[in-house]
C-alpha cells in the first residue's frame, strides 16, 4: 500500500486549489472532467489513509478525516455551480466578485427584491445578449460568443469578446485578436461576475468599459450594479 500511494498517485494528486484552476479552463465538458478530477483527488486521499493504515497507524486521524469532508464540500458546492474565481493579485486586466475588494473586486449585481431566478436569469440572459457585436466605447470589435452556456440549468455562462483587431492584433498579438472571458455565475439573489484578459498584462481599458457597459442595462432593468474603476 505504502509503495503503490508513493507511485502513480502521488503524482496525480492535486490540491483543492489546483483542482479550482484546471476546473477554471474546462470551457466545454466540464462536467465528465470535473469527475474525473474529483475521482482522482478522493482516490489519493484514500490511498493516504490506507498507507497510514498498514504502517501502523491505526484510525485514521480525526483531522484527515475533517480535510477529506472539506475538500468533498468546495468540489461538490461552489464548482459545481460554476462560481467565478478571484483574480491574480494586482491583476491589471481582470475584475472578479470573488477577489478582495479593492482595484480588482467587482460588486455583484443584484436584481430587485420580488423577482424570481427565472426571472431575473432570463432578464440577465437580456442584457448579455444586448451587448453590441460590434463592440462599444471603441472595444470588443471582434464581436463576442457565448462559449458556455449553463444559464438555464446551472445559472453559469462564459463569453469570449475579441479585442485588438487590425494593426494593434498583426503589431502584437501575431495578427490574432486578444481574447477576453466574461463569466457568470447565478445565486440566490444576485450573480457574481469575473471579466478578465487571457494574455497580456494591461487592458488597455477594455474589461473596465465591458462591464459598465452591461452594469448600465441590468441598472435600467432595476437592478442594483456598481461601476468600476479603470485599472
Amino acid at each position: 500500500l505504502k509503495q503503490f500511494s508513493a507511485g502513480p498517485l502521488a503524482f496525480f494528486c492535486p490540491t483543492p486549489l489546483r483542482l479550482r484552476q484546471l476546473h477554471s479552463k474546462m470551457p466545454a465538458r466540464r462536467g465528465s472532467l470535473l469527475g474525473a478530477l474529483v475521482a482522482g483527488a478522493a482516490l489519493c486521499q484514500t490511498s493516504s489513509w490506507l498507507s497510514a493504515f498498514a504502517a501502523g497507524g491505526g484510525a485514521v486521524p480525526r483531522r484527515e478525516l475533517i480535510f477529506g469532508a472539506a475538500t468533498s464540500a468546495l468540489l461538490v458546492g461552489p464548482l459545481a455551480a460554476g462560481a467565478v474565481e478571484a483574480c491574480k493579485d494586482g491583476a491589471n486586466n481582470c475584475y472578479s466578485s470573488a477577489s478582495q475588494p479593492g482595484r480588482n473586486f467587482v460588486a455583484p449585481w443584484s436584481w430587485p427584491a420580488g423577482t424570481s431566478k427565472g426571472d431575473a436569469i432570463k432578464a440577465l440572459r437580456e442584457v448579455l445578449e444586448a451587448y453590441p457585436k460590434e463592440g462599444q466605447g471603441d472595444v470588443d470589435q471582434g464581436g463576442w460568443s457565448l462559449a458556455v452556456d449553463e444559464l438555464a440549468t446551472k445559472g453559469y455562462a462564459r463569453l469570449e469578446y475579441l479585442s485588438g483587431i487590425g494593426n494593434f492584433a498583426r503589431f502584437f498579438n501575431g495578427g490574432k485578436p486578444f481574447v477576453d472571458d466574461l463569466e457568470v455565475s447565478v445565486g440566490e439573489s444576485s450573480v457574481s461576475v469575473r471579466s478578465g484578459s487571457r494574455v497580456g498584462d494591461s487592458d488597455m481599458g477594455v474589461n473596465t468599459k465591458r462591464l459598465n457597459y452591461l452594469a448600465k442595462d441590468l441598472t435600467a432593468k432595476g437592478w442594483t450594479t456598481t461601476q468600476v474603476a479603470p485599472l
